[in-house]
């Protein structure tokens, strides 16, 4: 079990979101097998005669509650043994816990250390939240560079978190120079794994013209993908498009629908600007066409993520 951190989304300019989220993943093939042929019962003796994969195993099944009573604690004490003996899942695993505090102690530091061990044998998640480490200074001292080297090495991997990641230190010159068409090829990279705040961030580039020819169209379709999968930027971007017409036919009714998605999920001035807006959309809109769009919020749900190339 690959144990992930989801993180936060902190806005960081007008039209761009820093992402630094980890997604779920699958167990590891290896780890399935192992699950597969052997009951509770056999994990345990193979975990208790020092077998790493059977110990990372059987921290899995304690952190989920699978067979056992979830038990936190026991899920890091087992995670604890794997990692010790250089299990890059393990260490992973225990620096995820140390990050959220479930069964430790909350401790940054400590999270680091075990990320970097895992990091150091390639492990990509790890490498990507090493980066966030170091990006926010949390359990760190802050290092833009040293933020970059490590989300590289997991955007080199195909991690699309952290590909985003590097698109945004190439967006705001952390830590490398400035580059808005580096900045543009990461972010795609990410987008067509299907990350939805990658395609928000590559919808912006094309929305204003950096790193990319602008290119209304192109903006509204990434806003589109990232709105369908609930990005409430992408759905307050998306809702102002339809309003202004721009590379997209002007609709009152698609324009309020959006903007009403994102002013609940939004704060700040961020809401303001959707609030905003769909009351401008509102007052040009008849009652028909208003009692539509609010039945069209309503009855919204998010799509899947498409990774499909465009």
């Amino acid at each position: 079990m690959n144990r992930c951190l989801n993180r936060p989304f902190a806005v960081a300019v007008t039209l761009t979101v820093l992402g630094a989220i980890v997604a779920l993943t699958a167990i590891p093939l290896e780890a399935q097998r192992f699950r597969r042929r052997t009951t509770l019962t056999a994990v345990r003796a193979a975990a208790e005669s020092g077998d790493a994969q059977a110990q990372l195993e059987l921290g899995s099944r304690y952190d989920t509650g699978e067979g056992v009573e979830r038990d936190f604690a026991e899920a890091a004490a087992w995670y604890r043994r794997a990692a010790e003996q250089g299990h890059a899942e393990g260490q992973f695993n225990l620096g995820n816990m140390y990050d959220t505090g479930e069964g430790v102690l909350q401790d940054f530091a400590e999270a680091a250390v075990w990320y970097r061990q895992a990091a150091d044998q390639g492990h990509a998640d790890a490498q990507f939240n090493l980066g966030y480490k170091y990006a926010t200074g949390e359990g760190v001292a802050e290092d833009d560079a040293e933020a970059v080297s490590w989300y590289r090495q997991a955007a080199d991997q195909g991690h699309a978190s952290a590909q985003h990641s590097l698109g945004y230190q190439y967006d705001t010159g952390g830590g490398v120079a400035q580059d808005d068409a580096e900045a543009f090829a990461w972010y795609r990279r990410a987008a067509e794994q299907g990350l939805a705040e990658a395609q928000f961030s590559l919808g912006s580039l094309y929305a204003n013209g950096e790193g990319v020819p602008q290119d209304d169209g192109e903006a509204v379709a990434w806003y589109r993908r990232a709105a369908e999968q609930g990005n409430a930027y992408a759905q307050s971007n998306l809702g102002l498009m339809y309003a202004d017409g721009r590379g997209v036919d002007p609709d009152n009714v698609a324009a309020y629908m959006w903007l009403n998605l994102a002013a609940t999920q939004l704060t700040g001035p961020q809401r303001d600007i959707a609030v905003n807006t769909r009351v401008r959309v509102a007052a040009a809109m008849s009652r028909s066409d208003l009692v539509e769009a609010q039945r069209l919020a309503r009855e919204w749900t998010p799509s899947e993520p498409d990774d499909r190339r465009r």
